[in-house]
């Protein structure tokens, strides 16, 4: 059965893969991107590890043989899912695989805009020692602020437990409130009480820019927003005018409305903002879990066995 991992794997990852790989199933691995030899690969492709690169219905009409895409994490919004359902081709994520690494990304995104770590190491490394005024007196602490997750899934789960042994308080807005001890309630009093915001939903259509001008004017002055889940769930123009105008003390971001994110973006160039680049699911351990997954997934589609985490 040939599976087309579409992401360029390093020797580390690669080696990882062929040590779980077994008999039967051969791996071919293509860079991200719609350029050859990528459609080529896809031609007689029956399984397609799908990372970020968006699988359109026009992808999918390439490949006649495809079976089953598989997402490398959670998020499906980049899968034209009505054109896989009308092909018939399952679609399965894998829910849990990435939640450790994203919740210590949202950590670190937290912990590097309170800190303003991104400033104070640039001027190190710039030769300048001593922080300028304006950033010293910025610098601030988990401990004893108030943090709200917006979601309670897998991420926030591993999450809240840490930034409460930190000394924060923490507090959730969930469609249904949650089995766990933390404080339930709406979204709106959520962004009016929490001094940083997290954001832990998927994209889809009631989600799309859930954090907008009106929603960040309900913010409390000075806080913080973090988002490791979709860019769209926020409108960067109203957040990089409310991150001007001063009234939010800054921003963590792994994810952006478009991606690969455009030099231009204003945001890229505000002091008071930590960005990387839509790697918070991006460890080692995260890729073993993923491929044992995804190789799972692959022997039950050649069996005839039932897919683990099926959305189509």
């Amino acid at each position: 059965m040939k599976v087309l991992f579409h992401y360029e794997a390093g020797p580390r990852l690669r080696e990882a893969v062929e040590a779980q790989r077994g008999d039967g199933i051969d791996i071919v691995y293509c860079p991200e991107g719609p350029d050859e030899p990528f459609l080529t690969e896809l031609a007689d492709t029956e399984a397609l590890w799908h990372v970020l690169w968006p699988i359109t219905a026009a992808v999918i009409a390439r490949a006649p043989k495809l079976r089953l895409i598989q997402k490398i994490g959670v998020g499906v919004n980049t899968i034209d899912l009505a054109a896989a359902e009308r092909r018939g081709i399952a679609v399965c994520n894998m829910p849990g695989t990435n939640s450790r690494a994203v919740a210590e990304m949202a950590l670190l995104l937290m912990l590097n805009t309170l800190r303003r770590h991104h400033a104070v190491e640039q001027a190190l490394r710039a030769g300048q020692w001593v922080p300028d005024e304006t950033t010293r007196e910025s610098f601030g602490e988990i401990g004893g602020r108030t943090v709200g997750m917006v979601g309670f899934g897998a991420v926030p789960a591993i999450l809240a437990p840490i930034v409460e042994a930190m000394g924060a308080r923490v507090i959730y807005t969930d469609t249904v409130a949650k089995d766990v001890p933390w404080e339930f309630m709406p979204l709106d009093r959520l962004l009016a009480e929490a001094d940083i915001v997290t954001l832990h939903v998927p994209l889809v259509e009631a989600t799309a820019r859930l954090i907008n001008r009106e929603r960040l004017a309900r913010m409390k002055p000075g806080a913080i927003l973090i988002n490791t889940a979709r860019g769209g769930l926020v409108d960067e123009a109203a957040l990089h005018e409310a991150l001007t105008a001063g009234k939010l003390g800054g921003a963590g971001l792994d994810v952006f409305a478009d991606e690969p994110a455009r030099a231009d973006n204003p945001l890229l160039r505000l002091p008071n903002v930590t960005v990387s680049p839509h790697v918070a699911w991006l460890t080692l351990e995260t890729w073993r879990r993923s491929i044992d997954t995804a190789l799972r997934n692959v022997r039950a589609l050649r069996e005839g066995a039932p897919l683990v985490h099926r959305v189509v």
